[in-house]
């Protein structure tokens, strides 16, 4: 049977990474989190204060581009499997960060830190590297148009802006953080739609040849089952090819 690349894309906080985690365990291929790499970037831009929001009520940013570029020689993204979990924790120079990746710091940050061209560049090599033997699905942004536009299975994932930002609201409760403001959550869902859509390099698109999955109403069981019937088409219609 012939092995499939998987690009799953689409707007943050649409469940795309878990849908690519299930996906990738039900049918033994690997798993990368794309948005995991970005997110690292961010972490090591801010510790090291390369980033910043120019105030404190303006949301714009400050990037020290040419300190940045410098310096992401010296950053290294691996991945570290849970022996309990099964699952990938993202790693920066070998420290297991995939906890302070994920809050709302580095989530304000890392779409202009992912709109930069030469960390576009930086990561999308790493990612077609991962995927040179197949067997692999991969979530992000422009997995499906620009790291893998030959993938088998493409698909597109989103959702409503206001059901997207009450899964990251009920995400970051179940993690212990209560100092949460929905409508803050709300606008930063709605601020990197924007921004990752809009960006000069590889923007947040679908691929003309992506079947698109509105889990706006649908259970995880629901996703999923679909989910699994696309790759199981996919891998039927690669057979027949090969």
């Amino acid at each position: 049977m012939n092995r499939i690349i998987v690009a799953i894309d689409g707007h943050s906080s649409c469940g795309k990474s878990t849908m690519a985690k299930w996906l990738a365990r039900e049918v033994g291929y690997i798993y990368v989190d794309t948005g995991a790499m970005y997110r690292t970037v961010t972490l090591f831009a801010i510790r090291n204060g390369l980033i910043k929001n120019k105030t404190d009520n303006d949301s714009s940013v400050w990037i020290d581009e040419e300190q940045l570029k410098k310096q992401l020689k010296d950053v290294e993204i691996s991945f570290v499997l849970n022996q309990e979990t099964k699952q990938p924790l993202a790693c920066l120079n070998g420290e297991i960060v995939e906890d302070l990746i994920r809050g709302m710091e580095v989530s304000n940050l890392v779409s202009p830190i992912a709109a930069l061209p030469f960390v576009r560049e930086k990561l999308t090599m790493q990612q077609k590297q991962m995927g040179e033997k197949k067997g692999i699905v991969m979530d992000g942004r422009d997995i499906g148009t620009a790291v893998f536009p030959q993938a088998e299975l493409k698909v597109f994932v989103t959702a409503s802006a206001e059901v997207r930002a009450m899964r990251r609201f009920k995400e970051l409760q179940e993690k212990g953080d209560q100092n949460l403001d929905y409508n803050e959550i709300l606008k930063n869902v709605q601020e990197r739609d924007y921004i990752d859509s809009h960006r000069d390099v590889n923007p947040l698109r679908q691929a003309d040849d992506a079947l698109v999955l509105d889990n706006s109403n649908l259970t995880k069981e629901e996703q999923n089952k679909i989910l699994l019937d696309m790759f199981t088409q996919a891998v039927d219609k690669a057979n027949q090819s090969a």
